[in-house]
């Protein structure tokens, strides 16, 4: 759409930059972690990071996770956890983010696309 205020009909320019940013020589091809207590990042193996992040969902949904609220009435949820998208996803991210934050109980969930 040619009189669109945010494009002028022209192409999408994080679509566009999407690629590049992700054959970049300058683009991370380990995870960073930094300790707690630590000024420094290092790098760590993929493995370990993903086993570090799954324990850590994990482990909080389980302390905070409410099947009932304070009425009795069922919810099944977790309101210790948000999630939030980010511009540069497609729909398809969206969508299939979306569905693992609710498979997870999670209630707080946003995308900046939305906003």
């Amino acid at each position: 759409d040619p009189d669109n205020i945010n494009n002028r009909g022209a192409l999408d320019p994080k679509s566009i930059s999407v690629r590049n940013m992700s054959q970049s020589d300058r683009r991370l091809k380990k995870p960073l972690y930094r300790a707690a207590g630590s000024d420094k990042f290092e790098e760590v193996e993929w493995d370990w990071m993903l086993d570090q992040v799954a324990r850590r969902i994990k482990g909080t949904r389980d302390a905070t996770f409410e099947k009932t609220n304070a009425d009795g009435v069922t919810v099944n949820r977790t309101q210790a956890i948000a999630f939030m998208g980010g511009a540069a996803n497609n729909s398809e991210e969206g969508y299939l983010a979306s569905k693992l934050a609710r498979a997870l109980g999670i209630v707080y969930l946003e995308h900046q696309a939305r906003i």
